[in-house]
């Protein structure tokens, strides 16, 4: 594979598995984190994200052909807005404009099943007003009442999909032959999920919250593979999507309501038809 990647989050977890497999295949992978990657980045700060993105483009010889956005936390605190959101949002849009120069083009982040969980949607509106300074007013508010402190987690991963959905198709990214997605998993086996999967309680808790029917929890490898596919040439149309690689969860948690909205405009205008005819 003659093709050169950027990976935030590629010093553990998901993002880790994503490098590994990529360099595997042959591919020239300059990882993002805070340590055990080529490049040493923050995420969690407008600065730290620009010094990033400048180290990670400089590593890479100014050609980048594919970035992953992996990095990402669950703590019920601000730091979780900041990394999660602005450390994807900032750090590809900052990216763009020299992914744009590679002949096959390919961005694609990592959101969550949790993106259709309950929210917090102050937090959610704050973080795509892409207004840093307010999204942690309105985090550091959650944590003062811990029954809602465990959005911040969902709250972000439900405002990075519909950041995707919203610039996917723009002419930044779709008009610059740029095909923007994502990955949605599910109770994946990582260190950031160890703490609660490898205790009987703890795993009880997520199966409930995440029901799994097909192959119970996932490796980290089962989202890698997705992610390559999302960034290869192969993928020449797929623009704003969310695959929920996540065992089902998704299905079982909303059903067929995906469907609703459009079979309740559809009623409505028929309503209309008929209506006008009548007369």
């Amino acid at each position: 594979m003659d093709r050169t990647y950027i990976i935030t989050g590629a010093g553990s977890g998901i993002g880790k598995a994503t490098a590994d497999r990529l360099r595997a295949q042959g591919a020239t992978v300059v990882g993002v984190d805070l340590r055990g990657t080529e490049v040493q980045g923050d995420l969690s700060t407008a600065a730290g994200r620009e010094a990033a993105v400048d180290a990670a483009v400089d590593a890479a010889s100014g050609s980048v052909d594919a970035v992953i956005a992996c990095a990402g936390i669950a703590l019920p605190n601000p730091l979780t807005a900041s990394v999660n959101y602005f450390g994807m949002t900032e750090f590809l849009t900052r990216i763009r404009p020299v992914l744009a120069q590679s002949t096959a083009p390919r961005a694609a982040l990592v959101s969550s099943v949790s993106s259709v969980h309950p929210n917090h949607p102050g937090l959610v509106e704050a973080l795509l007003t892409d207004n840093e300074g307010a999204a942690l007013v309105v985090a550091a508010e959650m944590t003062l009442d811990e029954r809602v402190a465990n959005l911040v987690y969902q709250s972000t991963k439900r405002a990075i999909s519909l950041w995707l959905r919203r610039e996917a198709p723009t002419a930044g990214w779709a008009g610059a032959g740029i095909p923007l997605n994502a990955v949605a998993p599910g109770l994946v086996e990582t260190p950031m999920t160890a703490g609660l999967l490898h205790t009987v309680d703890g795993a009880a808790m997520m199966d409930a919250i995440v029901p799994t029917p097909l192959n119970h929890h996932q490796s980290r490898e089962s989202i890698a593979d997705a992610l390559i596919w999302l960034t290869s040439e192969q993928n020449s149309h797929m623009c704003g999507q969310m695959l929920y690689v996540d065992g089902g969860a998704e299905v079982v948690l909303r059903g067929t309501d995906v469907y609703e909205w459009a079979d309740a405009a559809i009623s409505t205008t028929f309503a209309e038809i008929s209506t006008k005819l009548s007369h």
